[in-house]
């Protein structure tokens, strides 16, 4: 007799984060095995690049690994609890840097927001930390440093700081005028691990490899990081192959390059669909520039999508009410293209 009984709800939970895991691959799959049917010499091309390019970034992705994997086993992620004591503008300061260099994963961002603003937290110090964090952390500089240069990496550090500070300065202003004094949404409260960090954060513990649980949660971080950063580079190698192979560089120097805030306009505004990811975008806008995209888009693309992205903006939406998320997407777009024209003019000026 077939069993017809549902699974239950930790299997189908457990089916379900499979399923999400593999679609990466699978999506890189299916183009290959497309393009082995329709145009075999693109399938082995494309094939031939992603895996030279993943060789070539190889060093950059085994530290970044090594910094997430490091920060998560020492528990270094806990001073970030110590950004958000003080004065109001001090604490705007103190959590756009944050957000800026904190190694927090998607998971861990959302319930951390909930509890600072659950717990009081000022929504003007919350904004600065929520606006800066997408964009930028150690992991990611290391990445874009190798895919793009280090000049590109510590302007969109600067760039995630200052939109942070930005945003911040905009919403205290706010504030001072009455807006804002129930951000979140009903319901929300202060609970998940990000929260807890907040609530009742732990001591650092330098040398984790002392501790076994430590040594063990170390291993863990640098398996999924490492299985993460492989399936999405992998697809944005192929997806750049492509490119690189299809689009014809007069089209992107005609729709992204040369001078003036066209280009910077359009990138903003593609950046918001067009993201896959803060890691799978590198390759793809390192791919642009090469065929005449102008850095300062490339730069109002990261940003842009990074903090409007649907892992982002999904987060906003379900903490916070409209106005809130609304104001979000408006800084977003605002300061990805201040950005972007900034980082032109000090590109046109070295």
């Amino acid at each position: 007799m077939t069993d017809t009984t549902l699974p239950t709800p930790g299997l189908r939970s457990t089916l379900r984060h499979l399923w999400q895991d593999q679609r990466v691959w699978l999506a890189s799959a299916l183009i290959l095995a497309a393009l082995a049917v329709f145009d075999a010499p693109q399938a082995a091309d494309s094939a031939l690049f992603a895996g030279n390019a993943l060789l070539g970034t190889a060093p950059f992705l085994i530290l970044s690994i090594a910094i997430a994997a490091w920060a998560n086993a020492t528990g270094a992620d806990n001073l970030i609890a110590k950004a958000f004591t003080g004065a109001p503008i001090l604490m705007i300061g103190l959590g756009a840097l944050a957000g800026g260099i904190s190694p927090f994963c998607s998971c861990g961002v959302i319930p951390l927001i909930a509890a600072l603003l659950a717990m009081g937290v000022p929504l003007s110090a919350v904004m600065a930390f929520w606006l800066a964090s997408p964009i930028m952390d150690p992991s990611m500089f290391v990445l874009t440093a190798g895919v793009l240069d280090l000049e590109f990496a510590v302007a969109k550090t600067i760039a995630a700081i200052g939109l942070g500070v930005f945003g911040g300065t905009v919403v205290h202003l706010m504030m001072k005028g009455g807006a804002f004094a129930d951000p979140l949404r009903e319901g929300i409260g202060n609970g998940g691990c990000g929260g807890a960090k907040i609530r009742a954060p732990k001591p650092v513990v330098w040398r984790f490899w002392t501790d076994a649980d430590r040594r063990a949660k170390f291993g863990k971080t640098a398996l999924t990081t490492t299985l993460f950063l492989a399936k999405w580079l992998t697809l944005a190698f192929i997806l750049e192959s492509l490119m690189l192979a299809w689009i014809p560089a007069e089209t992107v120097t005609a729709a992204l390059g040369g001078e003036g805030l066209l280009p910077i306009v359009t990138a903003t505004l593609v950046g918001v669909p067009a993201y896959l990811n803060g890691y799978a975008a590198l390759p793809l806008v390192g791919g642009l520039i090469e065929q005449g995209m102008a850095p300062g888009a490339g730069m109002a693309f990261l940003v842009a999508g990074g903090v409007t992205s649907i892992p982002a903006a999904m987060a906003v939406w379900a903490l916070a009410r409209p106005q809130v998320f609304a104001l979000y997407i408006g800084l977003s777009l605002t300061g990805a293209f201040a950005s972007g024209l900034l980082f032109q003019l000090w590109t046109q000026m070295a």
